[in-house]
């Protein structure tokens, strides 16, 4: 198999909220293309609890409108407001060739983030262990070197200036308190390795 035919799962939406009593859905939009993304046949994987009766199913685009400056989208299956509120809150996913290009300089598949080195002063200090995506923003899960821990480091430019998919890591400036016990760890690596005494 080449690169080209693999493929990968691309956020594209999340259904925040149900409109009207027809079944329409208020669209959070992860696309710099809604109109492509959303046209009528498009379908999507949805990221729903299991315990959903649409879990493991596939959703399909009805039509796809702007209303009021919303997005909003009406799908097969979903025809009335209590259909909708089923699913609220549900994530929508499509399969994407793993070179395609989204157009965004700063959007990244999952895949392409995982693994990369963390850097933070200089100085590599974990790696990136997967990528979870919340309402609000993404989260690097990073696990510091020498630990089976886990750091939340949100995916925010302010936190994360820097990501080079070449080089293979990324840079991170995180606010205090969120590596402290690296710190602390280093510290004491530190003082162990000048001990005269040893």
């Amino acid at each position: 198999m080449t690169v080209a035919d693999e493929k990968t799962q691309l956020r594209v939406g999340r259904l925040v909220k149900a409109h009207g009593l027809k079944g329409a859905l208020k669209l959070e939009l992860y696309t710099d293309d809604p109109e492509g993304r959303f046209a009528p046949g498009s379908t999507f994987t949805l990221q729903v609890p299991e315990s959903s009766p649409w879990h493991g199913k596939p959703l399909t685009v009805r039509e796809f409108r702007w209303m009021n400056s919303h997005p909003v989208a009406f799908f097969q299956g979903v025809d009335d407001r209590d259909a909708a509120e089923g699913l609220v809150r549900a994530i929508l996913w499509i399969d994407q060739p793993i070179d395609a290009r989204s157009g965004d300089d700063d959007a990244w598949y999952d895949h392409q983030l995982v693994g990369l080195s963390v850097v933070r002063d200089g100085d590599v200090i974990g790696r990136v262990a997967r990528v979870d995506h919340l309402p609000a923003h993404d989260l690097l899960v990073v696990t510091p070197h020498g630990t089976e821990d886990e750091v939340l480091v949100p995916f925010v430019s302010q936190i994360v200036p820097e990501v080079d998919i070449a080089s293979g890591r990324v840079v991170v400036t995180p606010p205090p308190g969120l590596f402290e016990e690296l710190a602390d760890d280093g510290a004491t690596d530190d003082a162990a390795a000048s001990d005269p005494s040893d």
